[in-house]
This record gives C-alpha cells, sequence and structure tokens, in this order.
C-alpha cells in the first residue's frame, strides 16, 4: 500500500534478532507474559487495529461500534516497525492486536509460520475471488492469510505534455517503442534525463525490477523458488540489463543512485524534472501528481497501458492486506471488523465516492474491481477507467506465492542491482549473486 508519502521508501527488512528479542521483552513486560486467551466475544468488546496508516474517519468508525458493539482502539505504526511488532508479539506469543497488516511480500513467511488464522475460518472468501483481482497474492497452501484492502499495482506513469513537446509517442506499446520515445524526448532537449528508476538500495529497487521482468515477458522465480532469470536471454537478465544501461546511457538522472522510489516520485516526477516512471504505483496520480501543493505538472501525468514484449503487459500487484494473528484476544470480533472495513462498498466511501467528508485520506484504491468500477463511472476517480482496467488482469509477482524467504532474496536483488548501477558489479556479476542467493534460500527452506 501507499503509506503516507513518502509510504514505499522503508519497506520490510528481515528485522535483528535484537530487535526482536528487545520488542519481545517489552511486549512481554506489557502483557504480563507469554501465552494468550482468546476470546470467542464478538461484541461490547474493544479491539486493537494496527496498521501503517491514519485512522479511517472517526464518524465511520463510530458507525460501525454502533452496528456492532465493537469498538476500535486504531494504532498506526510505521510500516517498517509494525512489521517488527508483529515478528516480537508472535514470536514471544504475546498479544499485540486483533487485527493488523499481512503484507502481499510477507504472506508465505506468515503462513508457513503459522503466525496468522486462516481468515477463511472466519470469512467466507470464495465469494470475493472474482471481485478482488489481488485476493490470490494473499493465498498460502490454499488459505486466505489476510485479505487486500487497498489495491496497490505497479503502473506506468507518463508526462504526456513532455512526450507530446518532444514528437514522442505518449502511449508506447512495446519497451522497443518505449526506449525509442524517451530517447527522443532525451535528444529534443525537453528534458534531460527523461526516466526515472530509483536505484536506491531498498525496496523499491527490487519491485521496479519484478514489473521490468513482467513487461519483458518472464517471471522471476519458479514454483520451487528458483530463479528463472539467469540466462542472458531471459526477461529477468534483459530487465536488469535495459535498468543499468537506462543509467549509464543519460535516460537516467545521474543522481539516482542514492534516489528512493518516493523521493522520485515527489522531487522528479512531480516536478516534471523526469518524463516518466516505468514503475510507479497506482493512485498516485490523483494524490500526488495532480495535487498542486506537492507537484508542477499537474493534469500533465496519465497513466498507459504498461510496455510489454511485444504488446502491453500485465501490471504486477503489492497491495497490503490485513489478518487476524493467532495472539488475537478477540478473533471473532477482528474478523467483523475486517468484514466491514475491507467491504466494496466501504471502500468506494473511503476513495471518497460519497463526498470528502466521508473519505478516508490514507487510502488510495480500492481491491474490490466493482468499487473502482463505480468511482470511474462517477467520476471520482482520476484515470479511473485505466485503472478499472490494469486492475482486472493484474496478476501475483510470484504466482505461486511470495516464498518466506522473500525479505532476505529481495535484499540480495536491490543491492546488487544498485552495485551494478553504480559501476562496482557488471550486470552478469549482479544476476549471479541473485540467482545464487535464491538456489541457496531455496534450498534450504
Amino acid at each position: 500500500m501507499r503509506r503516507s508519502i513518502p509510504r514505499r521508501a522503508g519497506r520490510w527488512r528481515a528485522p535483528t534478532l535484537a530487535a526482536v528479542l528487545g520488542l519481545t521483552l517489552v511486549a512481554t513486560a506489557a502483557c504480563g507474559g507469554g501465552g494468550n486467551a482468546a476470546s470467542d466475544k464478538d461484541t461490547d468488546v474493544t479491539i486493537n487495529v494496527a496498521l501503517a496508516a491514519d485512522p479511517p474517519p472517526k464518524a465511520a468508525l463510530e458507525s460501525f461500534t454502533k452496528e456492532t458493539g465493537i469498538k476500535v482502539n486504531w494504532v498506526n505504526i510505521d510500516w517498517d516497525s509494525l512489521q517488527t511488532k508483529i515478528s516480537a508479539a508472535a514470536t514471544a506469543k504475546t498479544y499485540f492486536a486483533d487485527a493488523t497488516d499481512v503484507d502481499w511480500s510477507r504472506v508465505g513467511e506468515l503462513g508457513k509460520l503459522g503466525w496468522f488464522y486462516p481468515i477463511d475460518d472466519y470469512i467466507k472468501t470464495d465469494p470475493l475471488k472474482a471481485d478482488v483481482p489481488q485476493l490470490a497474492s494473499f493465498t498460502y497452501q490454499d488459505h486466505v492469510v489476510g485479505i487486500p484492502y487497498d489495491a496497490s499495482f505497479m503502473v506506468t506513469t507518463v508526462n504526456t505534455d513532455l512526450f507530446k513537446k518532444a514528437g514522442a509517442d505518449p502511449a508506447p506499446k512495446t519497451m522497443d517503442e518505449y526506449t525509442a520515445a524517451l530517447q527522443k524526448v532525451k535528444s529534443s532537449g525537453t528534458t534531460k534525463y527523461p526516466l526515472n528508476i530509483p536505484f536506491a538500495a531498498a525496496e523499491g529497487l527490487s519491485t521496479y525490477w519484478y514489473e521490468a521482468t513482467n513487461a519483458f515477458g518472464g517471471t522471476i522465480l519458479d514454483g520451487k523458488g528458483k530463479p528463472q532469470f539467469t540466462d542472458p536471454s531471459s526477461p529477468g537478465y534483459k530487465a536488469a540489463k535495459w535498468m543499468v544501461d537506462a543509467l549509464k546511457n543519460g535516460l537516467v538522472p545521474p543522481g539516482n543512485i542514492n534516489v528512493s522510489d518516493s523521493q522520485g516520485e515527489q522531487t522528479l516526477m512531480a516536478r516534471g524534472t523526469v518524463a516518466s516512471t516505468f514503475s510507479d504505483y497506482s493512485g498516485l496520480v490523483g494524490t500526488l501528481y495532480n495535487v498542486p501543493d506537492s507537484s508542477s505538472v499537474v493534469n500533465k501525468v496519465q497513466y498507459i497501458a504498461t510496455p510489454g514484449a511485444t504488446a502491453p503487459a500485465a501490471n504486477l500487484s503489492n497491495p497490503d492486506g490485513v489478518g487476524i494473528m493467532k495472539t488475537a484476544k478477540y478473533p471473532k470480533a477482528a474478523a467483523k471488523f475486517i468484514e466491514w472495513f475491507t467491504d466494496a462498498d466501504r471502500q468506494a466511501e473511503f476513495a471518497g465516492l460519497n463526498g470528502p467528508d466521508k473519505a478516508w485520506a490514507s487510502y488510495a484504491l480500492p481491491s474490490h474491481l466493482s468499487a473502482v468500477e463505480k468511482l470511474a463511472s462517477g467520476g471520482k476517480l482520476i484515470g479511473g477507467d485505466t485503472l478499472a482496467a490494469l486492475l482486472k488482469t493484474s496478476k501475483p509477482v510470484f504466482p505461486e506465492g511470495a516464498p518466506a524467504w522473500y525479505s532476505k532474496f529481495s535484499n540480495a536483488v536491490y543491492t546488487h542491482l544498485h552495485a551494478a548501477a553504480a559501476g562496482s558489479e557488471t550486470v552478469e556479476q549482479a544476476i549471479k549473486a541473485m540467482s545464487d542467493t535464491a538456489n541457496d534460500l531455496s534450498n534450504g527452506q
């Protein structure tokens, strides 16, 4: 999910043992020791909901309490710290929250560790599949670990004003056409560095490469966690080379070697310094680029169908979900909240369908396709028709689910891609290090 700006700047990295143990001791002291007796009560209780976002409108939460008798104590914790706290509470078997974050990248890990209840034990999830395309990203061994409450997915954004000034195609269909259009923008002098790629060693670099690999027609790992990008002719290898070459050939600003995804969005794309971000985040046109206080490119940036190898490619998902920890005090009450919180009509309301007084400022895009289409048809979502079409065909980064060792793999990806961009490694060396990591991790899983 886009987490307040900068929302994706600091994604989860595996917490150090010292950090986990430190928080475990705090949690144990606060909760009076290990163990937790769950209650079946689903009314006249107060539940803790911990997410990396400001709370929804007060009136909405009060309405939920009036309907159910369940009070909500909302806790806003930054995303990185939230993941560490989840790990600490689960490890110590102490109470932390009743409902909390389940990120797409942690589904395999959380499913394997068994830290969350299968949510389909409490909520009927089969009826959601047709309307929530990204539900597949939250499934582990046929059980749903969490329900996506936003529809974050990677998109391509283009400053069509700059492309048209350069006489370049503002809606290229293939990677070759996209690259040629960027070169034309550069050679015309319209902008010196037309492409934004966040080469800082952080999660945003990994996800950018995933989307580029998908665009070239490939996947990252197979169902057994084995790398699919080692051959120079493979899409993953081509994607890495395309990204590094874009920096070396002057399509990407040299300073981007230390720029994160959110920094690039705010200081480059939103300021018209660059003309395109190949792997951007859904919803940003309305929440950043068209906001006069934070942007100088209002009404100039659009979503386009992501260019692919021979035709537009599908978009990869990276949403956040919400689930129930096994250390929850009131799992049934938490399930009632999650069902209410992720309801299609509620999401449309959070996104502004019924006016700003009922909108949730921290919310970007509904996970329900029907809600997105409703917003689009009502003119309440900038680029809504395009986003609805892209969401309908969006797919998981890992079709078989993120592996339990995802965080270690991602660390290797962004570390070595950064090194290749900085010139301390070749693309070949970076790819080998990344594939060696995947092989080692999958052999030990």
